[in-house]
């Protein structure tokens, strides 16, 4: 993790570290006295901090993880369900950070909050890897499906997430939910986002094989990566919830999908045989050899509720930037990306349709 904030914000931070140490002091006098409080510039969602304490430059290297201030949606931010899964996949075979507390008491610092160790690694952001070997981007592409399939196996219950997301209806629910968050954050009409939501419910069902731990984010940039092919975390658990086996992954594969120079670009437009990435198909084939799942039959119009989905996301940023508490500098600019999402959406749905009638 890099970027931090520098100037104004910086008495901001000396403020929030004053009312953080205070409270770390009975929480987690473990960590050490904190010294010191930096903003990472990047992130739209929930705002993190780097925080050092007097344990040392390595072993006092700890992460803030905080709700925005101002007022909130409503389930939005959830930065506590983020701490409860966490320390739920600790020493799984799906690489997280060691969770130190966390606080649910607005009073403490302005808003909820938790804190947890830093894990060392880079943090990427261009999906077509232009600094890799073409055999490290393949194996990185390949590390990231032994992630996502390593979650897939994982019982939820024996891990002791009952209550974390319902057994079934997840697709309902998330149509739902995304439409309210998607109303709530409109700002101009988007014809794309009326349309996915007339069509979506005819073509999206719960014919989604498997039953696991979703992460509901997963993408380049919330892994943290060590040695250009190793996932030392995956970060960033806001969204998660309990659901099908597929989601995480026909998410990442609509981000994919995404024109390489939207402001969130994927690989469109991108030969990827030519970067020794896998195609989709292969990536599906990988992650269904690997959990013993089939594909689904409807898995374009799951790619179109994922654009549904994540231009609802970024329609929320851009509320949150024109309301003035949004996290990241570019807000403006990726919530912006909502209307180009949705007409992708569009046009991988009315293909769908017009396939399968």
């Amino acid at each position: 993790m890099t970027n931090f904030t520098t100037g104004p914000n910086k008495a901001h931070d000396a403020s929030l570290l004053s009312s953080l140490t205070e409270w770390l002091q009975t929480a987690a006098p473990q960590i050490g006295a904190p010294i010191d409080l930096d903003k990472f510039s990047s992130g739209q969602s929930n705002p993190t901090y780097r925080l050092q304490t007097d344990l040392g430059e390595q072993d006092g290297r700890f992460v803030l993880r905080t709700q925005p201030a101002g007022l909130l949606l409503k389930s939005a931010h959830a930065v506590d369900r983020e701490f409860r899964v966490m320390k739920a996949l600790d020493k799984t075979a799906v690489p997280v950070p060691g969770m130190i507390a966390a606080c649910d008491d607005p009073d403490v610092i302005g808003m909820k909050f938790f804190v947890m160790r830093e894990i060392e690694g880079d943090t990427l952001f261009d999906p077509a890897l232009a600094s890799y070997a073409g055999a490290d981007r393949h194996a990185l592409f390949h590390a990231k499906i032994d992630v996502l399939a390593a979650l897939a196996k994982l019982d939820p219950i024996a891990l002791g997430l009952e209550g974390f997301g319902k057994p079934s209806g997840y697709i309902d629910r998330q149509l739902g939910t995304w439409t309210r968050q998607y109303h709530a954050s409109e700002t101009e009409p988007i014809a794309a986002m009326e349309f996915l939501l007339a069509e979506l419910p005819n073509y999206i069902d719960e014919d989604v094989p498997g039953f696991c731990v979703i992460h509901g984010d997963f993408r380049l940039d919330n892994l943290l990566i060590r040695d250009q092919v190793k996932i030392a975390a995956l970060i960033d658990w806001e969204l998660s919830t309990l659901g099908p086996a597929f989601i995480d992954l026909s998410y990442w594969c609509a981000m994919l999908r995404m024109d390489a120079k939207w402001p969130i670009g994927g690989l469109g437009g991108i030969d990827r045989a030519s970067l020794g990435i896998p195609d989709e198909a292969a990536l599906v084939a990988a992650f269904c050899a690997k959990t013993g799942l089939e594909r689904p039959a409807n898995w374009d119009a799951l790619i179109a509720f994922q654009c549904f989905r994540f231009a609802a996301i970024l329609q929320g940023v851009l509320k949150r930037h024109l309301d003035g508490n949004a996290s990241a500098d570019n807000a403006a600019l990726v919530g912006g990306q909502a209307k180009l999402v949705a007409g992708l959406g569009e046009d991988i749905l009315s293909d769908y349709i017009a396939k399968n009638g």
